[in-house]
């Protein structure tokens, strides 16, 4: 249809309709941003005409550099006064803060655009880890994420999680020792904090237990520990840690037949990938909702939660510290190892 202005020019009535420009931000880390990947999802698929811009951190790029709902990324590196100039030019219609912290607020104050803000429940956490008083809502944190969008009619799809590898990795069970190549339980040693993880002879322990091949998961600053684990013994125990990138350490854990984990970036990983596992619990707790999430046609795939019972200390923090604060690290030196190499081996039958 053709219409003409006072001019007498030919103009068309049929005009492209402008594009809902919107930024989802979240700085860290590898498990968190695993944890609200439905948020992307839900808002690319759910809101029509939608163009999405997610914004972390450089260190954290591969996490989602391969996630098709994204249509552009934005890193930061330190250049918070640049990085803020760039998103000004976008003229964004909103801002879906995942992260809250001053950053987060300095970018939202500076754009001046409509803020959707995800609530922490900082205070909650706080009487949780200091007090052991539970005020927690009981909604996991995943869930709780796609809150901070339902006022733009988006809802949570119950796909689950999202992690996508990127279609040039080239990794093949040829990379493994022949024993592991029909079948192995993984698992991840690292966390980023001493109170999160299984001392290193209760790993050695653990994996004398299980009587499957092993592959062991972990970065580079788990070599040394990952080399004393394997040493208990090399045949069945593959150490894989500080030899893969985190999309080949993910690809690792998506063809294992189980995956034990602390409560760390892969343990989600393997949550996206709809992997059975066993999470082991020390400083942190499932009371912090987070724990494996699954899509909800698939909730019988079911995970297990090992926590010391009767621990009163536990949890002594959100994300984990360097030491126990009571000094005896119970909620670690205690786990039963029997019934952890128990349920793994019913687990792959």
């Amino acid at each position: 249809m053709e219409t003409t202005n006072e001019n007498n020019l030919e103009v068309s009535s049929l005009e492209t309709p402008k594009k809902t420009k919107v930024l989802i931000i979240r700085f860290s880390s590898i498990g968190d941003i695993v944890l609200c990947s439905p948020v992307i999802r839900c808002v690319k698929q759910q809101i029509p005409d939608v163009e999405v811009h997610f914004l972390t951190r450089n260190s954290f790029k591969a996490v989602t550099e391969a996630n098709p709902y994204v249509d552009r990324f934005f890193y930061f590196n330190n250049n918070l006064d640049k990085l803020i100039s760039q998103l000004e030019e976008e003229k964004y219609d909103y801002i879906i803060d995942l992260h809250k912290n001053f950053r987060t607020n300095k970018i939202k104050l500076a754009l001046n655009c409509k803020a959707f803000t995800y609530k922490k429940e900082s205070v909650a956490k706080f009487f949780l880890t200091k007090f052991h008083i539970n005020l927690m809502s009981g909604r996991h944190i995943t869930d709780r994420s796609l809150d901070t969008v339902a006022s733009l009619g988006v809802k949570n799809d119950g796909r689950g999680l999202d992690y996508f590898l990127p279609e040039h990795l080239k990794v093949s069970l040829d990379d493994l020792p022949a024993q592991h190549r029909f079948g192995y339980i993984a698992i991840v040693i690292g966390a980023s904090c001493y109170t999160k993880k299984l001392p290193v002879v209760r790993l050695q322990k653990l994996c004398q237990l299980i009587e499957y091949p092993i592959v062991l998961i972990g970065g580079k600053e788990d070599i040394k520990e990952a080399k004393a684990i394997a040493e208990v013994d090399p045949y069945k125990i593959y150490d894989a840690c500080g030899k893969f990138s985190l999309h080949e350490s993910a690809w690792l854990v998506k063809q294992a037949k189980l995956v034990i984990s602390h409560d760390t970036g892969l343990q989600y990983v393997a949550s996206a990938f709809n992997k059975k596992i066993l999470a082991i619990w020390g400083g942190t707790s499932p009371k912090l909702d987070v724990e494996p999430y699954y899509p909800a046609s698939n909730a019988t795939i079911m995970h297990h939660n090992f926590v010391v019972p009767k621990l009163l200390c536990q949890p002594c923090s959100n994300y984990g510290s360097n030491k126990c604060p009571k000094g005896h690290f119970k909620c670690m030196k205690n786990q039963d190892l029997n019934k952890i190499a128990d349920i793994a081996m019913l687990s792959i039958r």
